[in-house]
């Protein structure tokens, strides 16, 4: 990140909060982070040593901790990327004020993603859960990430469409959903992507992927075409029938319906009766 964006971030977020109170909000977020995922290979266990000596930074000597000023408990995003953590989507996020990136990638985490991860992490302009097992929806409150400009989420198991609101998101420079379980349209916005961004998502259709389908629809109208014009049809034969047998004298005139009067007459009643009953 360029001196001068991590300047302007930096202010903003100042202006933000309350100074007195963020290196202690900030402690609080990897507590509460550390207890909420599993750490099957210890790698943060070796590190993450919660014990205030009086040493202003000392968070920031844990593994995967980065921050604003090395002699500031003020935490400037999280690269936690392929340390074999597990577990759902960590918690305690919302304490670290003032971060502006987050990668979780290449780890085991599944489940959801918070539907209020925007409230949780607003300030964010780089996020990473790509190669994990995160399912469910991705949550449409991403779209309030007004700073975001990457969001990898590729090779996880989403499901359902690609939010409409992603339109909205006017930063966003790199989006990648690649191997997921998506369905429907891709918003306007990102079809100037590549392809690849894309891919393996059986449902995914629009650019830069083929065309969206519009069999159904029309499937739809044949069957109501098919099933209106089997019902007309029935409706014409049946009237016709009871006007022919009760009123044949309209249809003498006609030479064409001559041989079906005839049929019609030539047959007695009580047979005629006794046909339509077996019938």
């Amino acid at each position: 990140m360029a001196d001068g964006a991590k300047l302007l971030l930096w202010l903003l977020l100042l202006s933000s909060s309350p100074w007195c109170f963020c290196s202690e909000l900030d402690v609080q977020c990897l507590e509460t982070l550390y207890r909420s995922v599993i750490d099957s290979n210890g790698i943060l266990q070796s590190s993450w040593t919660f014990v205030d000596n009086g040493t202003d930074g000392y968070i920031c000597k844990f593994t995967g901790v980065e921050c604003w000023h090395p002699d500031e408990n003020r935490v400037l995003s999280l690269r936690l990327g392929n340390l074999g953590l597990q577990g759902p989507f960590p918690q305690g996020l919302q304490s670290c004020t003032s971060m502006i990136g987050l990668d979780l990638s290449s780890n085991i985490f599944s489940g959801p993603i918070p539907a209020d991860i925007a409230t949780q992490v607003p300030y964010l302009t780089s996020l990473d859960l790509s190669y994990n097992s995160f399912s469910g929806p991705i949550p449409a409150s991403i779209s309030n990430m007004t700073y975001l400009n990457t969001l990898n989420l590729q090779h996880n198991q989403f499901s359902g469409e690609i939010p409409r609101q992603f339109d909205s998101i006017g930063r966003l420079t790199s989006f990648n959903v690649a191997e997921n379980l998506l369905s429907g349209p891709i918003p306007s916005s990102l079809q100037k992507l590549s392809a690849s961004n894309f891919a393996e998502n059986q449902g995914l259709c629009g650019a830069p992927l083929d065309n969206c389908p519009r069999r159904r629809r029309w499937r739809l109208r044949l069957h109501r075409i098919n099933d209106e014009s089997s019902i007309g049809a029935a409706v014409g034969f049946v009237v016709g029938f009871v006007v022919a047998f009760y009123f044949p004298h309209w249809f003498v005139f006609s030479k064409r319906l001559h041989p079906y009067i005839f049929q019609i007459w030539s047959i007695p009643s009580g047979n005629l009766s006794a046909n339509l009953r077996r019938t």
